[in-house]
């Protein structure tokens, strides 16, 4: 089968599609052949070489987390899935014809499989930390950095849980947030302000998505740093706030993407594709992932 592999951590020009063998399904995994797979920052990261310290990669590596395509084969145990099945999920190396998932969800009529592939991450990162700030139904959380993969299935969650969100980005991006059901606000100086007169009985918790150095901003807002969570900024514990990395239990993941699929046929869930690229593109996928300024989720499609 054709993959994205790298033999050395460096720019996108150590990316290349190579054949390799298909790999087997494991215990409590299912193969599936890949009809799309989304791209995450996480993918430019381990390639540039910044995570090896949290996430340490065996050369030569594969790239993607996130695919959706059709049951090809069955590990050991897996029941309420079987071949031909159209499923969405998360695994290793997806950027790929063939990939293992180790979580997934039955993908929804109406769903195509370009904007199933840009669920798994996003699902389960928003899912996880919505519940790490401990942010409870009633109260408001500020989300920084809103309007990427990550930020938008926070803001979707969070109003399916009955919690209000305060979304920054860019002005241009402020009508997407609310249809959403953000309310929008613009990040950089003043955003303190911005906030309470959104949200004049305060903001209960925040979620730092874009890594931009917001942190001692969102605890002063909050007033209380242990309701600050940041993905993207290892810097945050200094200040008292939190950070999260570490994914789901398969089982808990696999129900949350179930939870994202129901969702979306009761049309309350969505994330939009901004663009697709074909597998021999992925270099240029991930330099714009790398750009910080996508809305909704960048997806790789198999030939």
């Amino acid at each position: 089968m054709k993959a994205v592999r790298f033999h050395q951590c460096g720019g996108q020009e150590v990316l290349a599609i190579e054949d390799i063998a298909k790999p087997a399904p494991g215990p409590g995994q299912v193969r599936i052949a890949v009809k799309a797979a989304g791209v995450n920052p996480i993918d430019w990261k381990l390639r540039a070489g910044y995570m090896h310290a949290m996430m340490p990669i065996a050369m030569p590596a594969g790239s993607g987390f996130d695919a959706a395509g059709i049951v090809d084969a069955v590990g050991e145990g897996v029941s309420g899935v079987a071949v031909g099945d159209a499923v969405f999920g998360k695994g290793i190396d997806t950027m790929a014809e063939y990939a293992v998932l180790q979580e997934w969800a039955a993908k929804p009529q109406g769903l195509s499989f370009e904007e199933a592939a840009g669920y798994p991450v996003a699902v389960e990162t928003a899912t996880r930390i919505i519940a790490e700030v401990g942010v409870k139904p009633g109260e408001t959380l500020l989300v920084s950095g809103a309007a990427g993969g990550v930020g938008s299935a926070v803001i979707q969650l969070a109003k399916a849980a009955g919690i209000r969100t305060i979304g920054t980005a860019s002005a241009a991006k402020h009508d997407y947030l609310r249809s959403l059901g953000a309310t929008p606000t613009t990040y950089g100086p003043g955003l303190a302000d911005r906030v309470a007169a959104l949200a004049p009985q305060g903001v209960q918790a925040a979620l730092d998505i874009a890594g931009s150095g917001v942190i001692p901003e969102l605890v002063a807002i909050t007033g209380d740093a242990s309701k600050v969570l940041s993905i993207s900024d290892l810097s945050a514990p200094q200040h008292g706030a939190k950070t999260s990395f570490e994914p789901m239990d398969a089982a808990l993941a696999s129900k949350a993407l179930a939870g994202a699929a129901s969702l979306f046929t009761a049309g309350a869930f969505t994330l939009p594709v901004e663009q697709t690229f074909p597998l021999n593109r992925i270099a240029a996928a991930h330099e714009l992932s790398a750009q910080g300024h996508v809305t909704g989720r960048l997806v790789i499609t198999m030939n």
